[in-house]
C-alpha cells in the first residue's frame, strides 16, 4: 500500500479545489486518490509552492524519479491534469505542465500465474479470500472490481449465470459465471460480497492484500487475470475480442499484453506455414 503523503500547508486549498473539479467532472474515485497522491507526494518532495512550479522544474522532478515507467506516467498525468485545471479556472496566467514531455510506453509482456501458484492460493486461503481467487481465476475480475461484487450483480442469462461488473471509468460489463462460482456468491449475505468501510465493501488495496498472502511468494493477484484471459483466448477459440469485452479493455492492443502464447501454438503455426 501507498505510505499516506500529507500536502503541504500552501497546497491544502488548491488540492481540494481540484479534487472537487475532478468530482464534477465524474472522474472514477481511483482517478482522483491516484491524483491527490501523486500531486501530495510532487509537493511534499520538492517543497515548490503550487503556483511557482516551472517547466524545467516539473521536467527535473520527473527525471530523476526511480520509477517504472507505468509509475512515472501516471505521475506526469497527475500534473499535467492539476495545471490545466489551474490554468483554466485563472489560478495560473499559464500552464507549466502543458510540454512536459510524453514517456514512451513499453510494450508489457504476458504474465500468467502458473498452475501451481493457484492450487497453493485455494488451499491457503479462507472461504472468503478463496472466493476472491475464484473471481479473479474464473471471471478475470481485477481487484478494483472483486471489491465491490455484490451479490445483486450475479444476473440469469439465457444459458446460465452472468455477473454484472462494475469495472474502471465507470465502465460496466457482463461475464459468464460456472454454475459453481455464481451459487458460491449468491450463498453470500445479501449485499457487497466483500463488506468493508469504503462504501461498504473492502478497499482494492486490501482485496490484494489479502490474495497476494494467498499465493507463493512472487505471485500476487494480478497475474490470476492474465491467466484468465489466456486461457479464455487460448480455449476459447482464439477470438481476441471477445477476450477484450470480458477483460474490460477498451483497447485490444491491452488485451494482447494479457493473452500469452504458448511455444505450441507457436510451432503449430509455424509448421502451418510451412506445409
Amino acid at each position: 500500500m501507498k505510505r499516506e503523503v500529507l500536502a503541504p500547508a500552501d497546497w491544502i486549498e488548491p488540492l481540494g479545489a481540484y479534487r472537487a473539479w475532478m468530482t464534477a467532472a465524474r472522474k472514477s474515485p481511483g482517478t482522483i486518490y491516484q491524483h491527490g497522491y501523486h500531486l501530495r507526494r510532487y509537493a511534499a518532495d520538492t517543497r515548490v509552492g503550487p503556483w511557482a512550479s516551472t517547466l524545467e522544474q516539473l521536467v527535473a522532478y520527473l527525471g530523476a524519479l526511480e520509477v517504472g515507467d507505468s509509475a512515472l506516467r501516471l505521475k506526469r498525468q497527475a500534473l499535467r491534469g492539476f495545471y490545466s485545471w489551474a490554468r483554466i479556472v485563472g489560478r495560473m496566467d499559464d500552464n507549466p505542465a502543458a510540454s512536459i514531455p510524453s514517456i514512451r510506453a513499453v510494450p508489457g509482456i504476458p504474465r500468467p500465474a502458473p498452475e501451481h501458484a493457484v492450487r497453493v492460493g485455494r488451499r491457503n486461503a479462507d472461504a472468503r479470500v478463496r472466493l476472491m481467487i475464484e473471481l479473479a481465476v474464473n471471471a478475470g475480475l481485477r481487484c478494483c472490481e472483486v471489491c465491490k461484487v455484490h451479490t445483486d450483480d450475479v444476473l440469469p442469462d439465457l444459458v446460465g449465470w452472468s455477473l454484472l461488473v462494475r469495472g474502471k471509468g465507470k465502465r460496466q460489463r457482463t461475464v459468464p459465471l460456472s454454475d459453481e462460482l455464481a451459487h458460491a456468491l449468491r450463498d453470500r449475505d445479501a449485499g457487497y460480497v466483500f463488506p468493508g468501510r469504503v462504501d461498504g465493501h473492502l478497499s482494492a488495496a486490501r482485496v490484494s492484500e489479502l490474495v497476494s498472502e494467498a499465493l507463493p511468494p512472487g505471485v500476487t493477484a494480478h497475474p490470476l487475470r492474465h491467466r484468465y484471459g489466456t486461457r479464455a483466448y487460448e480455449l476459447g477459440g482464439r477470438d481476441i475480442r471477445a477476450v477484450q469485452e470480458l477483460l474490460g479493455h477498451a483497447y485490444v492492443s491491452t488485451t494482447q499484453v494479457y493473452t500469452f502464447v504458448s511455444d505450441e501454438s507457436k510451432r503449430r503455426a509455424s509448421l502451418a506455414a510451412a506445409s
